[in-house]
């Protein structure tokens, strides 16, 4: 089997949201698996042909792919966020991208918000006083997307697939090869950073991450902890750098 897809789903509001993606997807995989993430998730909605895994209790997101990916046994596994939904031949071009570099170990789309505008999902690895203004009211004051360009990338080319050090890990194409040495998803990891956390150990075991643009992904991006600050979210956050950074501790040393 060449391509797997998986659907994370955590509530009726996500449902709501996987019953446009899911189609949407499922005609561009081999299988399709969604992941229930907790009573009450996925009570109906699902396209014929596709298979609910189900947990008895909330886990992270890291968990589910891992579930997921247990659950499938395509070569490729696309990992989705039911808000993301694929445009036309989107996972061929990921594939057919990952065909043409045996080391690539993830490929990433083109995101574009709900307006059609492009999406910062490609990034660099993120720094101390980076993730600092980010993640507190300071990003009043330097807008992350002005005073970062760097991180994200704003200023490299939109029209050629590029190298890069992370993604949003909302649509993901990754190699099962990959996924099985580094273990999977550090399941460690209660939300966010996670992405963060699988690009960088891909990048420590030689794995090349690519940015490509032929496949295009709708995505309405919730970014919930960059409207808010001082909350629960906030905190998870907090914690999960907190995480990273004791499993990579060299990047204490990427001040800005």
């Amino acid at each position: 089997m060449k391509v797997s897809g998986i659907v994370i789903v955590t509530g009726p509001e996500e449902t709501a949201l996987m019953q446009r993606s899911a189609p949407a997807l499922q005609t561009q995989v081999d299988e399709l698996v969604i992941v229930a993430n907790g009573p009450g998730s996925v009570d109906g909605g699902v396209p014929h042909g596709v298979r609910v895994v189900r947990n008895g209790r909330l886990r992270g997101f890291s968990a589910n792919i891992n579930a997921g990916v247990a659950a499938t046994s395509g070569e490729y596994v696309v990992g989705s966020n039911p808000d993301a939904v694929p445009g036309p031949g989107a996972v061929a071009a990921l594939v057919g991208f990952g065909d043409a570099r045996p080391r690539c170990g993830v490929a990433g789309p083109k995101m574009v918000n709900p307006d059609g505008t492009l999406q910062a999902s490609r990034r660099s690895f993120p720094t101390l006083a980076g993730s600092v203004v980010r993640r507190t009211p300071l990003r009043m004051l330097f807008p992350p997307l002005k005073w970062q360009r760097r991180h994200y990338l704003l200023d490299a080319p939109v029209d050629q697939p590029i190298e890069v050090d992370t993604m949003l890990g909302a649509f993901l194409l990754m190699r099962r090869t990959m996924l099985e040495e580094l273990g999977g998803w550090d399941a460690g990891y209660q939300l966010y950073v996670e992405d963060i956390d699988l690009n960088y150990r891909a990048m420590k075991a030689g794995w090349e991450r690519w940015w490509v643009p032929a496949a295009v992904v709708h995505h309405e991006y919730q970014a919930v902890i960059d409207k808010r600050f001082f909350t629960l979210r906030n905190w998870w956050h907090l914690k999960a750098m907190g995480r990273f950074l004791r499993k990579h501790p060299e990047r204490l040393f990427a001040l800005w």
